[in-house]
């Protein structure tokens, strides 16, 4: 069903500027890789927002339909159940049919499910709803990881990873206090409806406008050789060769790379950073309304602080290992020390015990998860050491295990507050997460090089030469997984 719909919206045939490259955009200094990651940032703004819009209507919908704590943890949390399945296939599809077609039936598929929550009359519909909503997200960050891949150099593949990653703050920051004016307004069920239209929108909006490079009209030779030289994997995984050669899913391959202990350890890192994220995409409004006794528009309004904050910690991150590289310093280094020094970070969030002023508590808040944000660059390091032809399905990995922290750390906090009426226990949860995941990438991630599933030619990494500013760089794969 799914290689059905892939292939038929593949070929639709709908023209944009980007269908074939004409001889103006060969003979001109473009800059197009701008415009695909601005697509991909508002795609991941959209996408954060349809996964967070239920904690801005949490606090109104518990009353309605008469939830306890556990429930609406467990309600947080179905979004993850069928995400974190749905991950590593949605990798796959994505390396089969690539990033437009995938992308834009993703988009279309959530916002629907996400748009009929605001019809939903019980618990039961909301959250066979928000299993929907994870199944239909699960291609979305690999696409993200494979078109910063093949778009951008490695040197410029940290920031250009922070730049899509900080739609999951910028999106929330901007839009929380709109979304509990919303709420305020006219009701919860309208957040849903908002949310659920603007995406379905996007679905068609990302169709028109995003291609691959090579089938690009707008990219000129001069952009296409400047990024294949930097390392970008121009060329990978064309959805034409996929459908042209169809592949079995790749189990043995697959079966190889979750057994690498790189993978072993960013698997780890990405679930005690994403912990702490899913803290603030879910429990965190309530937490502020219940905890801290705030009205729905003030927290509505403070709930902002800390994701901008994130945003900011985000580009930090991502700016950071990239001068770090272009210092000199190995891909190692440099992917992994704004990673560390975040996730070390995270735990001051627990000193929000020690005070009864709101404006300090979100000051500590904000700093957390500003430390957040600064670990949150190993999407850039995934692209440094994914095989070739399997850039898609190690994103879906990677996030398939990483996001388990989205089942886990709702429900726990639901039956922390159960038991205790508290945050407390709650906050020192997320802070053990977070000095593990550290740990993780100090001693078990090791030297950072790609892996080797024994079947393509592996260059050394760019930026791993032993001399600053070392020009070597990845061949760009001919085959296809």
């Amino acid at each position: 069903m799914v290689d059905r719909l892939a292939s038929v919206l593949a070929d639709f045939p709908i023209r944009s500027p980007c269908m074939e490259r004409d001889t103006v955009a060969a003979t001109r200094t473009t800059r197009v890789r701008y415009l695909m990651l601005f697509l991909v940032f508002v795609g991941t703004v959209i996408n954060y927002v349809d996964r967070a819009n239920l904690s801005v209507a949490a606090p109104l919908l518990k009353h309605e339909f008469g939830l306890g704590p556990v429930e609406i943890g467990v309600l947080f949390s179905a979004y993850a159940w069928t995400y974190v399945i749905a991950n590593i296939p949605g990798g796959w599809v994505v390396d089969r049919f690539g990033s437009r077609a995938m992308y834009a039936l993703a988009v279309l598929v959530w916002s629907a499910f996400t748009l009929a929550q605001g019809f939903a009359g019980r618990f039961a519909t909301i959250f066979g709803l928000r299993l929907g909503v994870g199944v239909a997200e699960a291609p979305t960050f690999p696409v993200n990881n494979r078109v910063v891949s093949i778009w951008f150099t490695q040197r410029e593949r940290g920031t250009a990873t922070s730049v899509y990653l900080v739609g999951q703050y910028i999106g929330m920051a901007a839009l929380t206090p709109a979304l509990f004016w919303v709420a305020h307004a006219f009701g919860w069920r309208a957040i849903f409806w908002a949310t659920g239209a603007v995406g379905i929108v996007w679905a068609g909006v990302w169709y028109l406008l995003y291609r691959d490079p090579e089938q690009c009209s707008w990219v000129s030779e001069a952009e296409l050789a400047y990024i294949r030289n930097g390392g970008a994997l121009v060329g990978s995984n064309q959805a034409g060769a996929a459908k042209a050669q169809p592949q079995k899913f790749p189990w043995r391959k697959l079966a190889t790379v979750f057994r690498n202990r790189q993978i072993i350890a960013i698997c780890m890192g990405k679930f005690a950073s994403l912990s702490s994220l899913y803290f603030f995409l879910t429990w965190f409004p309530s937490y502020l309304i219940t905890e801290r006794h705030m009205t729905v528009l003030k927290a509505g309004g403070m709930t902002a602080v800390p994701f901008i904050a994130a945003s900011i910690g985000v580009v930090a991150g991502g700016t950071l290992s990239d001068f770090l590289l272009r210092r000199g310093a190995s891909v190692g280094a440099a992917r992994k020390t704004p990673i560390i020094t975040g996730l070390l970070l995270v735990p001051t969030m627990t000193l929000s015990l020690l005070t009864d002023s709101n404006a300090v508590v979100i000051a500590i808040m904000s700093f957390a998860f500003f430390a957040q944000g600064v670990a949150s660059a190993s999407w850039s390091l995934i692209g440094d050491i994914a095989p070739k032809s399997m850039i898609g399905i190690t994103g879906g990995a990677v996030n398939f295990a990483g996001n388990l922290s989205g089942i886990v750390t709702p429900i726990a906090i639901g039956f922390i507050l159960r038991e205790t009426g508290s945050f407390g226990w709650a906050l020192g949860l997320i802070s053990v997460f977070a000095v593990m995941g550290a740990l993780a990438y100090t001693f078990l991630l090791g030297e950072v090089k790609r892996i080797d599933i024994g079947d393509e030619a592996v260059a050394d990494l760019p930026g791993a030469a032993s001399r600053p500013g070392a020009e070597r760089h990845e061949a760009t794969p001919s085959t296809q997984d």
